[in-house]
């Protein structure tokens, strides 16, 4: 008698619970300790592995509000006394990094002003800044300079002073373009000074304007969204991120979840939201956009690059200044103190403000980089033969038919891997599937 053959079958996921979702590194976060920071030093004594690209990132941890689904360090009662205090050590702490080995003469690929709200700065502290940093650690050279902004804060002279710093790449986190839905999600903007900003931002002329956009946000509806792509469209952009709303532990969503005693959050559930975004994507293609990712759609292809991404996802070096900052130097993962207090006394101490640290094993270092290059829709199988000497098809051939079987990888034998729409629609749940074992029903972040 034949033995029964038992369907692998996937486990669909409906309501949206508390945790990360979205997966930005590997080995999670979680496994990342204190009692390996001295791996860091190790790593930043080291001269850099040649050829490995540098990129500059910046957290400038500052907001008019913080948003209820937002789980980065960011402080809304700062004055301009504290806020020049920051700056300053961000400063000092890349004066720090100018000493050691493995920066040498390198100069950024990329760099990235990220926050919280790096537009919430005034022209005079955006100036002072940058004009410090380079001093230590010029961009004159980068092919991109990221900058993230909220509508509210740019203003028309800001604006020019945002470009003449080097910014190659705003990006606009616009979100939603209703009023009731921004309120009710806590964000600081409202509809009137989306149009006013882009507008500031289409005069000076970016190189690259990206708008971002969050499906599954509360009080959200199918008519809502479809209202906010088609804003979208209209604003016609260079390029549109969209995210699906997560609700990691450390938000306000959480908070008001837990001391209800509620276990699903008050979002679109993952089907809805998987559907709003196939939907967006749907109508951006038809208006001549391409998706390149599993969040981006671009106008252009090729006039529209995402640098910082790319060259994170192929294992580039990245130095991170700031509060709650991650590192990725010579292979090893690090990340700053989470909290200012202690970010700033160690750097008046003369310290790295290094709070934790992992040193992937060379199998979690492929795993990395197949896991994030996955999110852009295809991998090479090639690619991987040449940098790590290993035939991702044999070594993950179980992974690689569980995904094919349900029906959202296709391998025609080719070089590539390709994930189909649905299965870059469930990208960030399908990538686990390329874990190790211990890490696989560990919490995240």
């Amino acid at each position: 008698m034949a033995e029964a053959v038992i369907p692998i079958t996937f486990n669909e996921d409906h309501d949206t619970k508390a945790g990360n979702y979205f997966v930005s590194n590997y080995p999670p976060y979680s496994f990342w300790t204190p009692e390996r920071r001295e791996e860091a030093f190790s790593a930043l004594d080291r001269a850099p592995l040649p050829e490995t690209p540098l990129g500059l990132y910046l957290h400038i941890p500052f907001c008019r509000k913080r948003c209820h689904f937002c789980y980065f360090r960011v402080y809304t009662d700062k004055n301009a006394e504290e806020i020049r205090g920051y700056l300053d050590a961000a400063i000092e702490e890349l004066r720090l990094y100018s000493q050691r080995a493995f920066l040498g003469d390198r100069k950024p690929l990329f760099v990235y002003f990220g926050g919280g709200t790096p537009s919430y700065l005034s022209t005079q502290q955006l100036l002072y800044l940058t004009e410090s940093l380079k001093k230590l650690l010029t961009w004159e050279e980068a092919e991109e300079v990221s900058f993230e902004c909220e509508p509210g804060t740019l203003t028309e002279a800001k604006m020019p002073v945002i470009r003449d710093i080097g910014v190659t790449r705003l990006s606009l986190g616009i979100e939603h373009f209703e009023d009731r839905i921004l309120k009710l999600n806590g964000r600081a903007h409202g509809a009137k000074e989306i149009d006013r900003a882009y507008d500031y931002a289409r005069k000076v002329g970016f190189p690259q304007i990206n708008i971002d956009l969050i499906a599954g946000m509360m009080g959200d509806t199918d008519e809502r969204w479809q209202y906010a792509v088609d804003r979208a469209i209209e604003l016609a952009p260079d390029s549109v991120t969209i995210y699906q709303m997560e609700i990691p532990y450390n938000t306000t969503i959480y908070q008001e979840m837990k001391s209800q005693g509620h276990e699903i959050a008050p979002v679109a559930g993952w089907s809805k939201k998987r559907e709003w975004v196939r939907y967006a994507f749907e109508q951006l293609e038809s208006v001549g956009y391409t998706v390149t990712s599993a969040y981006t759609a671009v106008k252009d292809p090729e006039a529209t690059r995402f640098v910082y991404r790319d060259q994170l996802w192929m294992g580039a070096d990245l130095l991170g200044l700031g509060v709650a900052s991650f590192s990725h130097v010579g292979g090893t993962h690090y990340q700053n103190q989470h909290n200012i207090a202690p970010y700033l006394e160690s750097l008046q101490r003369g310290e790295l403000p290094i709070y934790r640290a992992l040193t992937p094993t060379p199998e979690e270092r492929l795993i990395r980089e197949l896991i994030l290059q996955t999110k852009l829709g295809q991998v090479s199988v090639g690619y991987f033969r040449q940098k790590f000497g290993v035939d991702i098809r044999q070594k993950f051939s179980d992974a690689i038919s569980r995904l094919q079987e349900w029906g959202f990888l296709i391998d025609d034998g080719g070089d590539l891997l390709k994930l189909n729409r649905e299965g870059l629609l469930r990208c960030d749940r399908l990538v686990h599937e390329f874990f190790l074992p211990p890490h696989r029903d560990a919490r995240y972040a």
